[in-house]
């Protein structure tokens, strides 16, 4: 059993039960039964040894422990799991004990069984974003107007809103799941070859058995067995590390606009084990955490996509808990940052506090974009360093120090002057960029 202390950072109560034990056994089970139904259709095996066979494939009971004990020896879950249910029928049918699992092969039931698991953990991740991408419009709608510092390499630049802001990660979560949605859809493929991928053991009935199983599972026929082709689970390993990378972005602009010296939003955050006064962005930390795991899975995965022959030995071996973790630890971010964006709150006056500590140097270059037509960016950026060094000098704002010089007077609008400070004269196309990336 997986520790839920040491993954309780990790994973989600829904997805947690959707990677269990029991949820993964009967998925393995599902698999035996949907086979012997499809062979019985096929009349490969007697229809009453399917009734048998899908009678006893049920988790309830089976002891999960020792299972994961045999499977040490074995090389995979798989095979103690056929042992456990071929015991089951023997014990109500000795006869069609022998048709359990019947020209299959370990991997097809171990793959096919992380395909249902995945198809089963898409419609949670699905609702976190849908509930994600909703709360981020309403918040970026809700504050098209509102001026807040741009920055960047972490100091101050020209002014933007924070409905802008937001606006770019709704953008990049709905570019990320894009992503996560169609490598999900594709890897819903049936795995199902045999012992070397020709479905020999079945004769002439391979394929129907195939299409047969595929469609008792709800899964799509493939071409052929992809044993050693594992392209589609990497593509959706990748699709989710990227996304969570997107999510981490946001947390870590949450985060530093939480710092207490900026102060211009605020998670419901976390206190302190020791400091009272703290409120810390607990949220955040959980889906810096997920996206900081994440690329390392994905390294893993891709390491052992290198797969000899028409089955490998160690490759496939390792996907079970590489994939787990990092559909997990994508939920994980994902439901966090859902629940956190629902709760985020703004402060627009901090955000213009903030803009005004600068003194107005945040707008030098309206200025020098202003004088340049009229004598050159090189005179025009010596003028605004002079009237920013008088400004700072003489602690008044960059606007009042342009205003003793009278070189300047001349070269700019008597309106842009008096204006100069006034963040919302130098948005630009904020918001034509704003309802682009909503509607993108």
């Amino acid at each position: 059993m997986p520790s839920r202390l040491i993954d309780s950072l990790a994973t989600t109560d829904a997805l947690s039960d959707v990677f269990s034990d029991q949820s993964l056994l009967q998925a393995m089970l599902d698999f035996e039964a949907a086979l012997a139904r499809a062979e019985a259709k096929a009349g490969l095996i007697p229809s009453r040894a399917a009734d048998a066979i899908s009678s006893a494939a049920l988790a309830e009971g089976l002891d999960a422990a020792e299972i994961a004990r045999e499977a040490r020896s074995s090389g995979t879950v798989s095979i103690p799991l056929v042992r456990v249910l071929t015991a089951r029928v023997q014990a109500a049918d000795a006869a069609s004990a022998r048709f359990v699992h019947f020209g299959a092969t370990s991997q097809d039931v171990a793959d096919s069984a992380m395909v249902l698991t995945l198809q089963r953990a898409h419609p949670i991740l699905a609702a976190d974003h849908a509930r994600l991408e909703r709360t981020l419009r309403e918040v970026s709608d809700g504050h098209a107007r509102t001026v807040m510092l741009g920055r960047t390499l972490l100091q101050p630049a020209p002014p933007i809103t924070f409905g802008l802001k937001v606006a770019g990660w709704v953008a990049a979560i709905r570019r990320g799941w894009r992503r996560v949605d169609s490598s999900a859809r594709d890897v819903a493929v049936l795995q199902f070859g045999g012992a070397s991928g020709t479905l020999a053991a079945l004769g002439d009935r391979g394929l129907d058995v195939s299409c047969a199983l595929a469609g008792e599972l709800g899964l799509r026929n493939p071409e052929a067995p992809w044993h050693a082709h594992r392209d589609r689970l990497a593509s959706l390993l990748c699709a989710c590390a990227l996304y969570a990378a997107t999510l981490g972005k946001m947390a870590r602009d949450i985060s530093l606009l939480m710092q207490d010296e900026v102060g211009e939003v605020a998670e419901r955050g976390g206190s302190s084990s020791t400091m009272p006064h703290k409120r810390n962005p607990a949220g955040c930390a959980a889906v810096l955490a997920a996206a900081t795991r994440l690329p390392g899975l994905v390294a893993a995965f891709l390491t052992g996509m290198v797969q000899e022959h028409e089955r490998a030995v160690g490759g496939w071996h390792a996907e079970w808990p590489t994939i787990a973790a990092g559909v997990q630890a994508t939920g994980s971010a994902l439901e966090t940052m859902a629940d956190l964006a629902g709760e985020l709150t703004v402060y627009p006056d901090r955000m213009r506090a903030n803009i005004e500590r600068t003194n107005g140097a945040i707008f030098a270059e309206r200025v020098v974009m202003s004088m340049t037509e009229r004598i050159g960016r090189d005179s025009a950026q010596l003028l605004v360093s002079d009237a920013l060094a008088r400004s700072r000098e003489a602690g008044t704002t960059f606007r009042d120090a342009l205003m003793t010089m009278p070189d300047v007077a001349d070269l700019l609008p008597a309106e842009t002057l008096r204006t100069v400070d006034v963040p919302e004269m130098y948005l630009g196309a904020a918001e034509t960029l704003r309802v682009q990336l909503l509607e993108s």
